[in-house]
């Protein structure tokens, strides 16, 4: 029912031409851009100054330093993870719980260099450590939510324990799934077709979490979308 992700390499910001951005909004595009190519430490505001052909001084004018840039991008990924985590379904299916995922990979995607160089970010940067740690929280809760949900239509046997343990497990794996594929492929990590794979994998391998506790219909349903997605 889902397809396979295809999962973009083009920035959250759109580049239509018309009508003209402002040099603003071109400068956080970019800034997204290169760190996602290049990783966060590796670009600095000269770096993104000279891609832009615009002065240092310039770019000050808009932002103070790289922080500043950070912090504006990370609003950006707050309003979209605010999309998915806001209104969980009140009654979940499996079918839910997939698309959930599939939605979380492609933000993910999107805003990989968090995620990728996540454990620097959260060192130097105290509005995204502070800020991180309050999505995680979001996260698990939708998570736990989409699980109880699972549990109550009969979908899903766990005990409490488990389902806390279950919703601690899909956490940790969709947080660090890009590292994990980073070490993996790191000379392909701005492969598109090679980091599609890789998400779509990614999304698989976190719900195969949740497929042990699926019973009847629910873990027929599981292998027919695994199957679809994974082709």
């Amino acid at each position: 029912m889902y397809p396979r992700a295809n999962f973009p390499s083009e920035p959250a910001y759109p580049m239509e031409r018309k009508p003209p951005r402002r040099t603003r909004e071109r400068i956080l595009a970019l800034s997204l851009q290169l760190f996602n190519d290049f990783g966060e430490p590796n670009v600095t505001t000269s770096n993104i100054a000279e891609e832009m052909n615009i002065s240092p001084g310039n770019l000050y004018y808009h932002f103070r330093n790289k922080d500043d840039i950070i912090n504006c991008l990370f609003s950006d990924f707050e309003k979209e993870m605010e999309g998915i985590l806001g209104s969980p379904p009140a009654q979940a299916s499996v079918e839910d719980a997939w698309f959930f995922l599939h939605t979380l990979y492609e933000i993910i995607w999107r805003y990989r260099f968090f995620y990728r160089d996540l454990n620097n970010l959260l060192a130097n940067n105290r509005t995204v450590e502070t800020q991180f740690r309050r999505i995680l929280a979001q996260s698990a809760d939708v998570t736990r939510k989409l699980c109880e949900g699972l549990r109550s239509s009969g979908e899903l046997k766990a005990d409490d324990r488990e389902l806390e343990a279950l919703t601690t497990n899909i956490v940790v794996v969709a947080t660090y799934w890009l590292s994990y594929e980073y070490v993996l492929n790191p000379r392909q990590f701005n492969d598109q077709a090679k980091m599609s794979e890789a998400l779509s994998r990614g999304v698989y391998h976190t719900f195969t979490l949740v497929a042990p506790y699926l019973t009847g219909d629910s873990r027929a349903l599981f292998a027919k979308l695994a199957g679809e997605y994974m082709k």
